[in-house]
């Protein structure tokens, strides 16, 4: 019968320590990457092994003693299955032709869903974040660990992964970090789904995301913004292009390349030359605001 507290019934016999210098090295840069902070860590933590760095495992005496740390420890018995799994597959890795991982989750009949989730964390340390979320946005699993996957996601430069995480799996942020992230690649890669994702907000976080939003799509910086063209046309409500224009003339919008240009775009689209004819600008803009002005004024007449 399977007994997990033995050893050699968990990790394969004469199978050779996956943990060499190199695989040190590359959980190390990942650890570095993830702001020092690995998933496998955060499970340990949330699990009580919170006292030491027990990952990776550098020598088999280290391994062994990790095993006993885990089997001694208060938690679940599937909480302690998924500590395992997620070490032999580590050896999968290194050894592709044992599946040490699969014959333990059948030996010891692991829930699948935990299964799923520890793979998705495991693909998540090792970087490979196409192949992670396939995983952990699995409609089995309980949301966990939601802020820092959306994070990890933002900061490794993968907006779409981030959003497909948060639209499939629909997570309540607890951080407003995670939040501001989330946002920031909703605005980057659809201004108008950003702009209603505010509206779900409340009234202080909605306002400081609407900025964020205009602060975004107008940043020369961003080769992937939205763009200023988008954001002229969106459909405000009335206390956004409020907020929208004193953030552009009188907030830190104002020092936005092309706040002015945005901002005469939106009135002219919507018809207010009155509005318009009272803006100063130069360069292309100035025989146009002249042109406009002249036509009002001589309708006021």
């Amino acid at each position: 019968m399977f007994d997990y507290r033995e050893f050699q019934q968990v990790f394969p016999a004469g199978a050779q320590l996956p943990y060499d210098r190199e695989l040190q090295a590359e959980i190390e840069n990942s650890r570095n990457l993830f702001g020092g902070v690995l998933f496998i860590d955060r499970v340990m933590n949330a699990l009580g092994l919170s006292k030491g760095k027990f990952y990776p495992p550098k020598s088999d005496s280290a391994l062994r003693n990790l095993h006993k740390q885990i089997c001694d420890a208060t938690m679940s018995l599937h909480h302690k299955y998924s500590l395992l799994y997620y070490l032999l597959l580590d050896f999968d890795e290194s050894d592709a032709r044992t599946l040490a991982s699969d014959a333990f989750s059948t030996a010891s009949g692991m829930p699948k869903n935990y299964q799923i989730l520890m793979k998705g964390l495991w693909y998540l340390d090792q970087q490979m974040f196409p192949k992670a979320l396939e995983h952990i946005a699995h409609p089995s699993l309980i949301p966990d660990f939601s802020d820092e996957i959306i994070t990890a996601f933002v900061t490794q430069k993968h907006d779409d992964l981030a959003l497909a995480y948060y639209y499939s799996v629909q997570p309540i942020l607890k951080t407003s970090s995670a939040l501001e992230l989330l946002f920031g690649a909703m605005a980057r890669t659809n201004a108008t789904e950003a702009l209603f994702f505010t509206r779900t907000q409340p009234d202080h976080t909605r306002e400081v995301l609407f900025r964020h939003l205009v602060s975004v799509a107008l940043d020369h910086k961003q080769s992937d913004s939205a763009g200023a063209s988008e954001l002229a046309f969106l459909p405000f409500e009335s206390e956004e292009e409020a907020w929208f224009e004193d953030y552009l003339l009188h907030g830190d919008g104002k020092n936005l390349k092309r706040a002015k240009d945005t901002l005469l775009i939106r009135k002219i689209a919507g018809d207010r030359f009155n509005e318009v004819s009272r803006l100063r600008s130069g360069g292309q803009w100035g025989p146009v605001l002249e042109g406009i002005k002249a036509g009002t004024e001589g309708q006021d007449e």
